[in-house]
């Protein structure tokens, strides 16, 4: 395993930010964690990082207690920080470079420029980057080591629809070169597209884990069947949408114009666990 957590207990004064969180993560996978505002993610995402001390519980990273674990654990290890406003005057190409020199075997840094799509800003100072252009800009300063495991905390904030789709595609490439990736967004549709399985955590407790499908029980919800006949969208909702249409075009003899076929988003799944889980 990449990562596992046992009972794990984060507390500030009467507060319980983290409240006995049990889980794991295996190698080479993409797991989203999810949770509103609060909830307890980025505390988690601190202490697997090795950044914030844990109260209680066992936590095991790469096969280390962040805690305790030295340089030679943190080349392993990738992060994307949800803010990063520093080095400010330094240009594009200088950030990647430098921090490419800190690890035993990074990677190239112009090809990670490339991949995060800063060619064309390779000699702009960080500075004059726009607010998404910068936030490719930690994107690359967290893969350019190779990491093993590379923590994400809303990485495609700012980013355009089209951009968001392009980072999509470079973490598919890193999962497949076998890279580990834990991932915090409020993109439920970025989370769908990217995790093998999402964790939801809410008041500090984990409230539903596994994979995108199967959250909220998604795939046992009936799917709603809409189309279109004499110029009016009808609707109908079944457990069993193949037999429906196949139904539908038997009496109506022909292709059924305007198919859709919608089952619940991860976002209806993922709100109706945290509206069931308020006191």
């Amino acid at each position: 395993m990449a990562v596992e957590v046992d009972g794990l207990v984060r507390q500030y004064g009467d507060l319980r930010a983290v409240d006995g969180i049990s889980f794991a993560i295996e190698r080479g996978s993409c797991v989203s964690l999810l949770g509103p505002n609060g909830a307890g993610k980025t505390t988690t995402v601190e202490i697997l990082e090795g950044y914030r001390r844990r109260d209680a519980g066992t936590v095991s990273v790469l096969g280390e207690d962040p805690a305790r674990a030295g340089r030679s654990w943190r080349e392993r290890v990738g992060i994307v920080p949800q803010d990063c406003n520093d080095l400010a005057e330094l240009t594009v190409a200088e950030c990647v470079y430098h921090f490419a020199s800190h690890y035993p075997k990074p990677r190239d840094p112009a090809r990670v420029v490339e991949l995060v799509g800063l060619e064309e800003k390779v000699s702009s100072r960080v500075s004059q980057l726009s607010g998404g252009q910068r936030r490719r800009l930690d994107v690359a300063l967290g893969i350019v080591g190779d990491p093993e495991l590379l923590f994400l905390d809303e990485p495609t904030t700012g980013f355009d629809p089209e951009a968001r789709r392009s980072f999509w595609q470079l973490i598919g490439t890193l999962q497949e070169e076998g890279t580990t990736i834990l991932l915090t967004t409020h993109y439920l549709e970025e989370a769908d597209a990217l995790a093998d399985r999402v964790i939801v955590i809410n008041h500090g407790r984990v409230v539903a884990d596994g994979p995108t499908s199967t959250i909220g029980e998604r795939a046992g919800h009936e799917a709603v069947v809409t189309w279109i006949q004499n110029g009016q969208r009808l609707e109908r909702t079944t457990d069993a949408p193949t037999g429906l249409i196949a139904q539908l075009h038997e009496q109506l003899g022909h292709e059924l114009e305007g198919l859709e076929v919608r089952r619940p988003t991860l976002e209806d799944a993922y709100l109706r666990l945290i509206d069931a889980d308020e006191p």
